[in-house]
C-alpha cells in the first residue's frame, strides 16, 4: 500500500516494547502498535517516549501503523505533574 493511502493520526509515545515498535496511544484513547517508516531509520529519526508522531495507518488493519512524522518540540506534560512542569521548576521557599 502507498504512502499516500494511509490515514494520517496524531499521537503520543506511551512505550517501546523493544524490536522496533513502539506503543502509540491516539487521541481517542485507543493504543496501536507502530514501526519507524524506512525514511525516519535512514535519517536517524529517535523517537521516544512522550513524543508526539504522525501515524499513517492503513482502512485494512487499525490496529498497525507507521510512524511518518515527529513533531518538533512537543512533549505531551508528564501525567504525575499537574502544573507539567519538571520538579526542578518549582521554586521553593524554606
Amino acid at each position: 500500500m502507498a504512502r499516500d493511502d494511509l490515514a494520517k493520526i496524531d499521537g503520543v509515545i506511551t512505550a517501546t516494547p523493544g524490536g522496533g515498535n513502539y506503543m502509540v496511544e491516539l487521541a481517542n484513547g485507543k493504543v496501536i502498535t507502530a514501526k519507524l517508516s524506512g525514511k525516519m531509520k535512514q535519517f536517524k529519526i529517535r523517537c521516544i517516549v512522550g513524543d508526539v508522531v504522525t501515524i499513517g495507518i492503513s482502512a485494512y488493519d487499525l490496529t498497525n501503523g507507521i510512524i511518518m512524522f515527529r513533531q518538533r518540540g512537543a512533549k505531551k506534560p508528564p501525567s504525575g505533574s499537574p502544573s507539567g512542569g519538571n520538579a526542578d521548576d518549582a521554586s521553593t521557599d524554606s
